[in-house]
């Protein structure tokens, strides 16, 4: 998994290396990381409410982006996600639809970041509530109270410290405290690494309760300067952690799949919950591998396996290799991926953050069937248009584990 995670870092253009920066970046970089997010929207977009976003609208978000303000050396600073938090395309909460009515695709809405995400801040908005950050898997717009900033030792001492804890629940939340209302019910995402606290006494009270029925976390907060610390806070042990990434076997794939089993499909991690990458990408993050964040950049990354599949490739040639799937594979189709967990009946089976799913009926009509949850369904009945099956538009299929 090391080697893996190496490779993926080293080849991927997507990730970022953000531990090896130069003490300065040139204007040209972080231009273009911006731009590349806060390109202007070429298609038409409406409100929540179904109102064209106009030109006008569109000239106040660019304003608001101050690319131009980006100085000829840019100086990196270092800090830490608070808490979960969005990435977004534009410093604006915004939400932004390609149609009326539909508006569960916010387009504006890109990722988040979790508690202790390390990042790198190279710009501000103009208005100063947002920050563009570059962390390890996105680079994208925050919210600025949501990130303390630090040194990149004080950043990088406590993303490496042990012993940790790594989230292997959903999303647990550490034990409600009125002492430290910030660390009170903070929500762990599977998959987070944290450190311990093993600078307290294990007999005296942490945040006004004894610790001996908890881990006891350090989590980043901001001191009385704003300035990236350290505070401890509880996470009970009933909860669903592990003292190491989760060995990668098919039985935890599939256990730690299951776990996100009925929540609710969110776009870009929206709604609090993820979309058919971040779910697969979160399940093998509980396993140590830290994968591309977009399925494109998944299924095509030259640090993986994969697969690849093209027009050249007959239907035939796509149900063999669609029979032969190991449990923990990833098929992908044009923008999304599902995650094979075993066969029933000898036919494959997939787990999935799907939207909605179409399939032929016994007299033939096609019959759609809105999902919006992480799923379990066959595989080869799904159909991505009237004449073309999931298999018939696989572009990749992706083998993580060995």
């Amino acid at each position: 998994i090391a080697a893996l995670n190496e490779r993926i870092a080293r080849l991927d253009p997507s990730m970022h290396d953000i531990r090896h920066l130069p003490a300065t970046l040139p204007s040209e970089q972080v231009k273009a990381w911006i731009a590349t997010r806060s390109a202007r929207p070429t298609r038409a977009l409406v409100d929540i409410d179904g109102h064209a976003i106009d030109a006008a609208a569109l000239d106040a978000l660019a304003a608001n982006v101050a690319i131009d303000t980006v100085p000829a050396q840019v100086t990196p600073r270092y800090g830490m996600a608070l808490r979960r938090t969005a990435l977004r395309s534009f410093p604006t909460d915004q939400r932004v639809f390609s149609h009326a009515g539909d508006t569960d695709i916010d387009r504006f809405q890109e990722s988040a970041l979790f508690p202790g995400d390390p990042l790198v801040v190279v710009h501000a908005s103009k208005d100063a509530r947002w920050v563009f950050v570059v962390s390890p898997r996105y680079a994208a717009w925050v919210h600025a109270e949501d990130v303390a900033l630090g040194t990149a030792q004080q950043v990088f001492a406590h993303v490496d410290a042990a012993p940790y804890r790594v989230i292997t629940g959903a999303k647990p939340l550490t034990v409600y405290t009125p002492e430290a209302p910030v660390l009170s019910e903070l929500q762990l995402d599977m998959g987070t690494r944290v450190p311990l606290d093993t600078s307290l006494p294990p007999d005296q009270p942490v945040n006004g309760q004894s610790p001996y029925t908890s881990w006891v976390l350090s989590l980043p907060v901001r001191d009385a300067s704003r300035a990236l610390a350290f505070r401890p806070a509880l996470l009970q042990r009933n909860q669903d952690s592990a003292s190491g990434y989760l060995p990668m076997t098919r039985a935890n794939i599939v256990r730690q799949a299951f776990k996100f089993l009925g929540e609710r499909y969110g776009w870009g991690h929206a709604y609090n919950g993820r979309d058919c990458s971040g779910f697969v990408s979160d399940v093998y993050r509980s396993m140590g591998v830290q994968m591309p964040r977009n399925t494109g950049d998944q299924a095509m990354s030259p640090g993986m396996t994969h697969t690849v599949y093209t027009d050249k490739d007959s239907h035939d040639a796509r149900v063999k290799a669609a029979m032969a799937l190991d449990v923990g594979d990833l098929v992908y189709i044009p923008g999304h991926v599902l995650m094979v967990i075993g066969r029933i009946d000898g036919k494959p089976y997939v787990i999935h953050d799907v939207s909605g799913i179409s399939y032929r009926q016994a007299d033939g009509s096609m019959r759609r069937i809105r999902l919006n949850e992480v799923s379990v369904t066959p595989l080869l009945p799904l159909m991505f248009t009237e004449d073309a099956s999931f298999i018939d538009r696989m572009t990749s299929i992706v083998r993580v584990h060995p």
